[in-house]
């Protein structure tokens, strides 16, 4: 059995390999940035220590923005973490509406774990977006919404995820003011 440190170390380790040509929307970081950041925004800001959860942090865009497949995740970090990372990941064969509606539904129905994760994917998003120009930023506030509505809370969120969900709409509301401003 791996430790705590083995586990988070190796899923930076696969991201960082994943993700190594991949730069964020600005054109100049790398990409391994974000889900380093989703990372520590559920360890640090949220208090979620479990490896599992922080793994699947670490590696939510894996299969959804690289060549990784479902087994290669399953093989190095456990039927659990993959199946997390599959649901945090939009079916790419799918045209883009309906990409996009599947996704949402894929979102609800799935564990709160995903939320948690998703959640936190959101935040970083929008923290980084203050930084791109307008329109960039204009899509992805629109995506937040949209799947802000998909995880509407409910009476079985625990109080990770609802602590999540009012740091992106706190997020949302700044990046909002900052605009109105501008």
């Amino acid at each position: 059995m791996r430790t705590f440190e083995e586990v988070v170390l190796a899923a930076v380790s696969f991201a960082a390999r994943a993700h190594r040509h991949q730069l964020r929307k600005d054109g100049r970081t790398p990409y391994v940035a974000h889900p380093l950041r989703v990372a520590l925004i559920v360890r640090h800001l949220l208090g979620c220590g479990d490896e599992e959860v922080l793994a699947a942090a670490v590696l939510h865009d894996c299969l959804e923005d690289t060549d990784t497949d479902y087994d290669d995740l399953a093989a190095a970090f456990g039927e659990q973490v993959a199946r997390w990372v599959a649901a945090l990941s939009k079916d790419c064969r799918l045209p883009e509406e309906q990409r996009e509606e599947a996704y949402c539904r894929q979102l609800r129905a799935a564990d709160w774990q995903v939320h948690l994760l998703k959640l936190a994917d959101m935040y970083d998003n929008l923290t980084d977006s203050a930084h791109l120009e307008p329109f960039k930023r204009a899509q992805v506030v629109r995506k937040v919404r949209r799947y802000l509505e998909a995880l509407r809370p409910t009476s079985a969120d625990p109080p990770l995820v609802s602590a999540a969900r009012r740091l992106v709409e706190q997020a949302l509301s700044q990046l909002e003011q900052h605009e109105v401003q501008v």
